[in-house]
């Protein structure tokens, strides 16, 4: 039954050379369930947010089907806050505050009836509490994890544990190399994928998406943006779109993995259009299905053989 999704709820502060926003709705939990309600209903959302949270938000995320039993509200309390500023290389980016709230002692407990769901997103969030998250489940089908540099540093034993019961880890290159203290990437994926994951995907950015398996390795283009905003919530939007569509298929097979990786790509796409989550607002499944063919056509070529 469905998808479960646990990670962060945030309001965001992000400056860009282009423009800026305050107290806008983020988090990779966030992220993830919208991009994934695009494909198969409903997601469900497990996080903690204070009585900050605006109404607004609430129902942004129950309009695109996505079950909010498992969101904690905590009276009093004031839900994370991440403030950011962007250069022009939009890849580098100073983190200007972290408030984390109520989210400092975030315990997700997952409701009975969402035990047996059978696709689980673990969003970036303390191995110990993903961990925790995968003791409560019911046999899921397939386990998508992220992790970040933070965790690797300081947690990496307790990571080590997650990444045994886990069917894909993703991360980003440069999380790669600290992972496995490998440079190369292709060696670096076969390390990692020994510590446990059945198949590893690591982003690259502008430079697209690699994904790793026993049954090879595929390279997945970047679209081609004119117009970048935002970058703040596009590995979220990609392991979103990445898992919806798993989900709506029901196949788990390296070749439609490699479709996922595609599908993936285009709701990260979307989001950086636009600041915030206005970039996966309004979208529809056609349109989705429209730039995932231009992403088909960008790596088409006939051979002279």
């Amino acid at each position: 039954m469905g998808l479960l999704v646990v990670g962060s709820i945030a309001l965001d502060s992000v400056e860009t050379p282009f423009d800026k926003t305050d107290n806008a709705l983020g988090g990779s939990s966030t992220y993830i369930s919208l991009s994934a309600s695009y494909f198969s209903g409903p997601v469900y959302l497990v996080g903690v947010v204070g009585d900050d949270f605006q109404e607004e938000h609430i129902e942004l995320l129950e309009d695109h089907n996505i079950n909010l039993e498992g969101l904690q509200k905590i009276e009093g309390g004031r839900t994370f806050r991440w403030g950011g500023k962007y250069h022009y290389d939009l890849n580098v980016r100073d983190t200007l505050f972290t408030d984390l709230g109520v989210f400092e002692k975030f315990d997700p407990v997952i409701p009975e009836k969402l035990r047996k769901c059978s696709f689980v997103v673990l969003g970036n969030i303390q191995p110990d509490l993903q961990t925790k998250v995968l003791d409560q489940i019911v046999k899921p089908k397939f386990v998508v994890c992220d992790t970040m540099n933070l965790w690797i540093e300081n947690q990496k034993e307790d990571l080590l544990k997650v990444l045994k019961r886990v069917n894909v880890l993703i991360i980003n290159d440069s999380e790669a190399r600290l992972l496995s203290q490998e440079p190369n990437l292709i060696k670096a994926a076969h390390k990692i994928r020994e510590m446990g994951p059945q198949y590893l995907i690591i982003k690259k950015g502008e430079h697209g998406a690699l994904l790793f398996g026993e049954e090879g390795t595929f390279s997945a283009p970047a679209y081609p943006m004119e117009n970048i905003y935002d970058p703040t919530g596009a590995g979220d939007s990609f392991a979103g779109g990445f898992t919806g569509y798993l989900l709506k298929t029901g196949d788990v097979t390296f070749e439609n993995l490699k479709r996922a990786v595609v599908y993936g790509s285009a709701l990260a796409s979307f989001c950086v259009e636009k600041f915030s989550t206005k970039g996966l607002e309004d979208l529809s499944y056609f349109a989705i299905h429209d730039r995932f063919m231009e992403f088909h056509n960008l790596s088409m070529f006939d051979t002279d053989e």
